[in-house]
Order: C-alpha cells, then structure tokens, then sequence
C-alpha cells in the first residue's frame, strides 16, 4: 500500500509522515527533498511555483511511488498534490501529460486500490500560524494564499481518505490504521 500525504504546506504532512513511518516501520518518501535547486530558490524568495517548475518534480514522486508499488511495498510519500492534474501525474508519470491534453482526457483511472490519498485539510488561519511558527523551512508563511488558491480537494473516486488536521497526529494515525486494516482484509488486486 502506498499512501500519499497531502495538502497545502504547513498543513503537517512531514509531520504525520514521520509519526506513520516510525510508527509501521514503513519508508517516508519527502516530497520537499526531491525538489529541483530551483524550486526551493524560488519558494525561499516568496515566489510560487509555477506547474512547469512542478513537473520535474512529481515526476520524480512517480518514479519513486512506480518503483515503490511495482515491488509491492509498503511506503508513505509526503507531497502537497494540490490539483487533480498532479495526482495523476503521481500515479501515471507522462502519460497523464497526454491525456491532459487530448481528447481521451479521462482515459487513465483516477486512482488504484493500492494507492491512497491522505488529504490533511484545515483552515487558512490555523494553518498559516503554523507556518508563521515553524523554523528552517524554505516555504514561507506568504506563499500559503497560493497553495490555497490552486488547491483542487481530491474527489471520491482519487481513493482519498480526507483527515482534519485540527485532530492530534495520533487520532489521524489511527484512522489510518483504520484504514489500513479495512484494505489489508480485502482482496487487493496484482499491480501489472
């Protein structure tokens, strides 16, 4: 199983991450570790970016969450994945370039059952404190409004199991636990 933290920065991904990744003693993949020089550059300067300066990188995540499911394990990966087109481009690389831009837009599958989205979701305000409080991070408090401004929430059928951030890491933990146990007792489908 892979589970895709997300959200706006400052929302506490790297956070429930670690929690997760000690906790079950799966590998944490950090989104903010695979981004190009640029791109932290760019954030640490109070600039958003832009979906050309995010390609690289997510591309990047589906090379690790492609390698990470064709050898069946179990991993977290912490990423923002604010829009739809970025999810997909998580779960099918390149092709959803394509398919983004043709005619069989909806053709690839909008989620798989080994993959699901944690959606850590929260107020402006509280979330903008946090940020405002934390130290050492490149993202700065003023680049918030943008997360929230291209943030497109993840639908039913992207396999989401939403997560209120103003719960303690160890409630949303255990949901996830929840979770996980609900999708370990089913029957899971071989990943070709």
């Amino acid at each position: 199983m892979i589970y895709i933290i997300m959200g706006v920065s400052g929302c506490g991904k790297s956070a429930l991450g670690a929690f997760l990744s000690d906790k079950l003693g799966w590998p944490l993949h950090e989104g903010d570790s695979f981004h190009p020089q640029g791109n932290i550059e760019k954030m640490a300067r109070g600039e958003p970016l832009t979906d050309q300066d995010r390609l690289p990188w997510l591309l990047k995540l589906h090379e690790v969450i492609d390698r990470e499911r064709s050898s069946s394990s179990d991993a977290l990966v912490a990423c923002s994945a604010l829009k739809r087109l970025y999810r997909q481009i998580l779960l099918h690389g390149s092709k959803a370039l394509a398919s983004s831009s043709g005619p069989d837009q909806d053709c690839l599958p909008a989620s798989f059952p080994d993959v699901c989205f944690l959606f850590l979701y929260g107020d402006y305000n509280l979330i903008q404190q946090r940020m405002v409080a934390r130290r050492g991070h490149y993202m700065k408090a003023d680049l918030l409004r943008s997360q929230f401004d291209v943030l497109e929430p993840p639908s039913d059928k992207e396999n989401v199991l939403p997560l209120d951030i103003r719960r303690s890491i160890t409630d949303m933990a255990m949901e996830v636990d929840k979770h996980i146990i609900s999708v370990k007792s089913s029957p899971r489908p071989v990943h070709i």
